[in-house]
């Protein structure tokens, strides 16, 4: 018997997901846990595999749409099976979620509804054919519906046709270029372009604003010599060269704060509402910017850990980060986290505490400077590091205490092999 397939909640933290592709079409085949389409969450792109048996007979949303988990997405039964009563649900649940807009009845739904809303166009418009997909998002691009062309079955306005209006007739009938348009009339000036916020970067806005607003941020800034921990890697690149391997300052600097966690293991610790929980293992979440927010991939147990392996999976997670390949458990449960700018010359920088983790550091540039060393001047290394810490969990003398234990691993890295 034919069912209606809704969109998986793939993650815990899944508000809603985009489509990113079908990799199966109307007619093929589908056994169960085959991948049915990939779907972009707040987290990453994620496989949706089906939990049935049977044969794709439709495809509700096409891809590029973006759905609240439960909406349904497709229908599944045996070849040859009228669904044409499970269609009629669909249509109707698109067509009551608002009473302003007509849904002929012999149109599949293509869009499925979202949210019961109040669609742009007046009550005596109600022949804009859209779902409430399409209405939020002219909602949020302030868009008179009535306005946009659509491209859809019967003129049906589909998300692209928001999109092209946002991103061309806005800007388009002013400057033929566009809203990308290198050069504009002279006197006029080119709008911004107008781009919708995707999963992740609403995600990551929503939880470091409930991070600056929730915890009380403090912040302690130490200046190290970092040659010792450049001439160490130096020296084990030269040693791991054979292997066609290398590691970075980073690693070193993940594994220098590992250690120093666990000499001080007060600043390992998450405020829980009612305890604070110190924690037995040091998972450090490391922040990877990818094309549209960022990631953090956690290096477990990274006390334990040699550096070349350190760096090896730093390399591997960072890799499937930017591909949007990561599984949700290998970006949840850090317990501190290392933040490095300084590959892009930022000299210092504090860093937004990535709840419920008490702490993280932030990772400025080398700087070739002259120091002051036994009265005399010579050249040197130096590094900032800040550590942005929740006062709830860490106190100043604590923070201080890590900070200096810190410092004396990185001045002389034979302290990591104590």
């Amino acid at each position: 018997m034919a069912k209606i397939i809704g969109l998986p909640k793939l993650s815990p933290t899944m508000e809603e997901g985009t489509l990113v592709a079908w990799t199966k079409k109307e007619g093929d085949a589908v056994d169960v846990d085959d991948l049915l389409a990939e779907v972009e969450t707040d987290k990453a792109t994620m496989e949706f595999r089906s939990f049935d048996r049977g044969v794709l007979l439709k495809i509700l949303v096409p891809a590029g749409e973006t759905l609240e988990p439960d909406v349904p997405v497709a229908i599944i039964g045996k070849a040859g099976e009228d669904i044409s009563e499970l269609l009629a649900q669909v249509e109707s649940a698109t067509g009551s979620a608002t009473a302003t807009v007509a849904v002929p009845a012999a149109e599949p739904a293509t869009e499925p509804a979202r949210e019961p809303a109040s669609v742009s166009a007046p009550a005596n418009d109600a022949r804009v054919l859209s779902s409430p997909v399409v209405r939020r998002l002219a909602r949020e691009k302030s868009i008179d519906l009535r306005a946009v062309q659509g491209s859809g079955p019967h003129g049906r306005i589909v998300k692209r046709d928001v999109e092209s209006y946002a991103g061309g007739a806005l800007a388009g009938e002013r400057y033929p270029g566009g809203v990308g348009a290198a050069v504009a009339v002279r006197g006029e000036r080119l709008p911004p372009r107008v781009a919708k916020a995707s999963s992740m970067r609403r995600t990551i806005a929503r939880r470091l604003t409930e991070s600056k607003q929730t915890v009380p941020h403090y912040y302690l800034t130490i200046d190290v010599d970092i040659g010792p921990l450049a001439d160490a890697r130096k020296a084990m690149n030269g040693e791991l060269e054979a292997e066609g391997r290398k590691v970075s300052l980073n690693d070193l600097i993940i594994k220098a704060a590992a250690v120093a966690l666990r000499r001080v293991p007060e600043v390992n610790a998450s405020w829980m509402g009612k305890a604070i929980h110190y924690h037995q293992v040091v998972d450090i979440s490391i922040a990877v910017a990818i094309d549209d927010g960022l990631m953090t991939p956690v290096i477990r147990d990274a006390d334990q850990k040699g550096i070349a392996q350190i760096a090896d999976e730093v390399r591997d997670l960072a890799t499937r980060a930017r591909d949007k390949k990561l599984q949700p458990e290998e970006m949840t449960d850090g317990t501190f986290s290392i933040s490095n700018l300084g590959m892009f010359g930022i000299e210092e920088f504090a860093a937004v505490i990535n709840p419920p983790e008490g702490a993280i550091l932030a990772v400025g540039t080398v700087r070739n400077e002259p120091v002051v060393e036994d009265g005399a001047i010579v050249p040197g290394r130096r590094m900032r590091f800040t550590m942005s810490c929740d006062h709830r969990v860490i106190d100043g003398a604590t923070g201080a205490k890590f900070m200096a234990a810190f410092k004396r691993i990185v001045e002389s890295p034979l302290n990591m092999l104590l």
